[in-house]
């Protein structure tokens, strides 16, 4: 298989719940993840988008948390409506969507 151009991590952090942190599973990675897999697949994109899921990427408060490489973009508070987005305009068409994009602050 080659190399993808683009990379996914999506932290599925799991936390026990009234955790101070809060953890993106809690708010819902598990949906995004599987929104990922259902769009690569339908549209056979395995040679464009590698995708992983990761532990804590940081910024807990925004979580879910979508982080693409090479370009080391973090998205936050990443719904599942937003999957398609990320991959039209960023994955594929290489344009960042500053609406998603994690302050410079956090990332």
């Amino acid at each position: 298989m080659p190399r993808p151009e683009k990379h996914v991590f999506i932290c599925t952090q799991n936390r026990p719940q009234g955790h101070p942190r809060g953890s993106c599973a809690a708010n819902g990675s598990a949906e995004i993840i599987n929104e990922f897999m259902n769009q690569i697949q339908d549209r056979n994109l395995f040679e464009k988008i590698g995708l992983t899921n990761s532990g804590c990427l940081g910024p807990c408060m925004m979580g879910p948390s979508v982080l693409v490489y090479p370009d080391g973009v973090l998205y936050g508070r990443v719904s599942k409506d937003d999957v398609a987005t990320i991959i039209n305009q960023h994955l594929l068409g290489g344009e960042v969507l500053e609406t998603l994009k994690a302050p410079s602050e956090v990332w």
